[in-house]
């Protein structure tokens, strides 16, 4: 069976390269021609642990290729897979789906045979009508049949989530379609991976419910978290324990920044504008959607009155821009939140991410981008941990504090024990736990009037 993928984004070049370890001939196609002369040389655009290696596997086997020639790819496919950018459109929040109707257009043309059409990227509910409409109306004679299949990789184990899932959910109306799709997903069928095969609006309402579930799970618990600060409690026990309740589940239950990345923000505003449209408000997720952006300025507020209330002139250290461990990716990570709010309040920042600072300076300014966190924290005043990183969970805090102005470490993902961090002589201020002060745990108000 061959595929062609119309997209070489994250989920396009990871699908894509994820068939062809499946034994299927890909073709992905991009209309960046420098990007796919990079990817026939076997240099991923993007940083996913293991793709660089797989990705060299699959071209040396022959099994993919990449080109611009979208028609010569279509016209050879059996399976076409649509899985171009649907980001917020800049006017409204909407999904643009501009590139998605467009590769539609294209596809039409392009088709010879009895081909499946499947949307993998992620779009609201009533896209894939949409574009068998548009593909009817540009080829009345087109032997087709369309499918909803939508992602469901986590940016850092993507490889992982394609070739070990926990569910596939397959979207369509027809037994043809789904012996094609059945076929396509066949080494997962013999590993007894759960099918959903559905209605195609059920199956991209699924996507969205997923993600927005997820997202309302990280909001509860910051939410929760804000209490046991107030209370004297402690989160991490709180999650711990609820967390047990086999009708919960532990993970997910992580206090943090608040959530960011490619999919969750732009998942939730899309089921709340769609509930819109359809006139049934989804006003939980309306709730967590304003509590996390409330969420993320918070967390820089918190930085600037862990320094007195006033940060002007000074160096504040920000470890981790990225939205999470194991990607370059910065899209609407807090970091893109909190280091222009300290600016404006006058501070001048120093980070280092182990992969995204690229990235990053795309769309920071200013900022004093270092080579470790043991320059990031020279001369600082405050150290903030903002991405969890492995290595900045064993950073040697004796010298770290010795090239500070002011011990003060503001760890927004918890990674360290406050009974480790008494032993250090730092203030120590975490997410949902009393802080910790040289001589005693105090109340986080005492931290704040220190300056």
């Amino acid at each position: 069976m061959r595929i062609a993928m119309v997209g070489t984004g994250y989920v396009g070049l990871v699908s894509g390269t994820c068939f062809a370890e499946f034994g299927f001939d890909v073709a992905c196609i991009d209309r960046d021609a420098a990007k796919i002369e990079r990817l026939k040389q076997g240099q991923s655009p993007i940083y996913e642990p293991g793709l660089d290696e797989l990705l060299a596997r699959q071209i040396e086997s022959g099994r993919i290729s990449f080109t611009t020639d979208l028609k010569a790819a279509v016209k050879a496919a059996d399976v076409v897979f649509i899985a171009v950018g649907t980001p917020p459109r800049s006017t409204d929040g909407h999904a643009d789906l501009s590139q998605a109707y467009q590769a539609a257009k294209e596809i039409a043309e392009a088709m010879e045979g009895y081909t499946v059409v499947v949307t993998k990227s992620t779009v609201p509910v009533g896209t894939s009508r949409e574009i068998e409409r548009i593909i009817r109306e540009v080829r009345p004679d087109a032997d087709f049949d369309m499918v909803s299949n939508p992602e469901f990789l986590r940016e850092g184990a993507a490889i992982n989530d394609f070739m070990r899932p926990d569910r596939v959910v397959v979207g369509l109306s027809s037994d043809r379609a789904r012996a094609v799709m059945s076929e396509l997903y066949r080494p997962l069928f013999l590993s007894e991976t759960p099918i959903v095969f559905t209605a195609r609006e059920t199956s991209e309402i699924i996507k969205y419910a997923a993600n927005a579930f997820l997202a309302t799970k990280i909001t509860f618990i910051n939410e929760i978290a804000n209490l046991c600060e107030k209370a004297g409690a402690d989160v991490q026990d709180v999650a711990k324990a609820i967390g047990l309740d086999g009708r919960i589940g532990k993970k997910f239950l992580h206090p943090g920044p608040g959530y960011g990345g490619s999919c969750f923000p732009k998942d939730t505003l899309a089921l709340v504008q769609t509930g819109e449209v359809l006139g049934v408000p989804q006003r939980i997720v309306e709730a967590v959607v304003q509590v996390n952006a409330d969420r993320q300025r918070d967390m820089a507020e918190r930085i600037i009155q862990a320094c007195g209330g006033d940060v002007q002139g000074k160096r504040i250290g920000i470890l981790g821009v990225a939205f999470k461990p194991n990607t370059d990716d910065v899209r609407e990570a807090p970091a893109l939140t909190i280091i222009p709010i300290l600016q404006q309040a006058g501070a001048v920042v120093a980070a280092y991410d182990p992969v995204a600072m690229e990235q990053a300076q795309k769309q920071l300014q200013d900022v004093v981008w270092c080579q470790d966190a043991y320059e990031v924290a020279t001369q600082s005043e405050a150290l903030v941990i903002v991405t969890e990183w492995n290595e900045f969970r064993a950073l040697d805090l004796v010298r770290i504090g010795s090239v500070m102005k002011s011990r003060r470490l503001l760890d927004l993902r918890n990674i360290y024990r406050p009974e480790d961090i008494e032993k250090t002589g730092f203030y120590y201020s975490s997410i949902g736990r009393p802080d910790i002060l040289p001589d005693t745990a105090a109340p986080r108000e005492k931290l704040r009037s220190i300056s």
